[in-house]
């Protein structure tokens, strides 16, 4: 029996302390990607749609959903573009 990745990646959190810090890590990368995503969705547009908006190409697009390093002036462009606004919420940690 084979594992799918979600069931791979549940049972490592919980087995495997080193893999859990390291995704822990990139928490708010994925948080990023996550909500670009899902509002790139939301707008009902492609990768190239928010790429002709933008006036970048779709592998462009693709970088800034992968969470990393992207600034807070390309966010505001990117939820202008799939008609969103950005709200950044410092929170304590848990």
């Amino acid at each position: 029996m084979s594992l799918d990745f979600f069931d791979y990646h549940n049972e490592m959190l919980h087995t495997n302390a080193e893999y859990k810090e390291a995704y822990e890590a990139l928490e708010s990368e994925f948080a990023i990607a996550r909500a670009l995503i899902k509002a790139r969705s939301e707008a009902g547009m492609s990768q190239s749609d928010v790429a002709a908006r933008l006036g970048v190409t779709q592998p462009a697009v693709a970088r800034m959903e992968s969470g990393k390093n992207v600034s807070i002036k390309t966010l505001r462009r990117y939820a202008t573009a799939v008609g969103k606004k950005i709200q950044i919420v410092i929170r304590p940690q848990c």
